[in-house]
């Protein structure tokens, strides 16, 4: 028999049960299909930390309280950053290779604007310093300055989300919404930077330190400190500047005993590279899964049919058809199912990856759709080895008394 025949009678095996068929099918499109969206939302929830941490641009530092990981703890208590620190780092005289140093207090508050009610994800008190060393750019209206800060203004810049949540296309610039209770003045929009997936940097409000400290925070400690150093090739010295400054106003003489942490981009880019691995590593085991439950389900339909058809193998191999053949036969079935279930996984699949996934795009990776098809295709190979050598196993004599 001829590899058309052999088809021709694999079409015709599948055809005479098209629901049973159908339905294996789509236990390998699922398969297939959950192996490249999942890792596609991995890769993207990755590349999107990515670009968020890379839009602070390369010569910024984040200096945060807690030791580093790894650090072994031997100091006898751990100091808050306060906005002394902050003012010690900004000293030329101690820190040259520092550009600008905006310490930060963060918090979330609800803001109300003429009965429309919004949730604001991160509301930041800071100084006029952070647009610069986050990269932050105003899309109308201004910053505030460093006198809004000395006065302890009520005025704000607000992300482009915050703005139409509150304003809808209305510009925001010079009007009046109500913070936590409490009236600020909008003098700016920030260009929208892009969701990085779970957290929305365009849904910010951004005010004066000691403003937010009196509504919101306290005058206590602060949650990080932003340093800018002046070039890119000076980020490593102004690194070190900053460790060295604050060790010596935390009174710590031993590096392996830091309470704060000053991450670059570099490192956060390491961090968060590793942290991305081992998630798309852990969806992608689950939808493995997915997909080998596929292909237990070729074997257990394959069995059925096996079964279902033994007086036709007697009968085939009682006029002269070889093992080869009806082996050839069963194998091809199973292999046309997990083709055109995997074949039709990958097309949803890639549909699917056209859409953002809780909050994220997904990014395919073209390895993990070669790579889902061949497995889908492999998988029907194997799990049909052991029915379709069963069924050719079968002596003529014991499948024509089968009833």
């Amino acid at each position: 028999m001829n590899p058309y025949q052999t088809l021709r009678f694999a079409l015709g095996g599948l055809a005479a049960n098209k629901v049973r068929s159908g339905l294996t099918m789509l236990g390998v499109l699922i398969g297939v299909a959950a192996v490249i969206l999942l890792l596609a939302v991995g890769n993207g929830s990755s590349q999107a930390v990515r670009d968020s941490i890379e839009k602070l641009g390369t010569n910024a530092l984040t200096v945060s309280p807690g030791s580093g990981f790894g650090t072994a703890r031997t100091a006898t208590a751990t100091r808050p950053l306060t906005v002394d620190d902050a003012r010690a780092l900004a000293e030329p005289g101690q820190a040259p290779d520092v550009e600008s140093v905006a310490p930060e207090v963060t918090t979330s508050q609800t803001a109300l604007y003429q009965g429309t009610s919004h949730t604001v994800g991160q509301v930041v008190g800071t100084y006029p310093a952070y647009f610069e060393a986050s990269n932050s750019k105003v899309a109308q209206g201004d910053y505030f300055s460093d006198d809004d800060v000395l006065n302890s203004r009520k005025v704000a810049v607000i992300g482009s989300t915050t703005a139409t949540d509150l304003f809808g296309t209305v510009s925001p610039v010079g009007k009046k919404i109500v913070l936590g209770g409490t009236p600020f003045t909008v003098v700016g929009e920030l260009a929208t930077k892009g969701g990085t997936g779970f957290q929305d940097p365009d849904d910010v409000v951004i005010a004066p330190l000691p403003t937010v400290q009196n509504a919101f925070t306290g005058f206590g400690s602060l949650n990080q400190i932003l340093v800018e150093a002046k070039s890119a090739s000076a980020t490593t010295a102004a690194q070190n500047e900053i460790t060295s400054v604050l060790m010596g106003r935390h009174g710590i003489t031993d590096p392996s005993a830091l309470d704060f942490r000053v991450s670059n981009q570099a490192s956060l880019l390491t961090t968060q590279a590793s942290t991305t691995q081992t998630f798309t590593v852990l969806l992608g085991a689950v939808a493995a899964i997915s997909l080998l439950v596929g292909g237990i389900g070729i074997t257990n339909i394959m069995l059925v049919t096996v079964t279902e058809r033994t007086r036709e193998i007697g009968i085939r191999k009682a006029i002269g058809a070889p093992k080869g053949v009806i082996l050839g036969q069963f194998l091809a079935e199973s292999t046309l199912l997990s083709l055109v279930g995997g074949g039709l996984g990958v097309a949803v699949g890639l549909i699917g990856a056209r859409f953002t996934i809780v909050g994220i795009r997904p990014v395919v990776i073209p390895q993990s759709v070669v790579g889902a098809f061949a497995i889908a295709v492999a998988i029907g190979l194997f799990f049909g080895g052991y029915p379709a050598n069963r069924a050719a196993s079968l002596r003529p004599i014991e499948a024509l008394r089968h009833e």
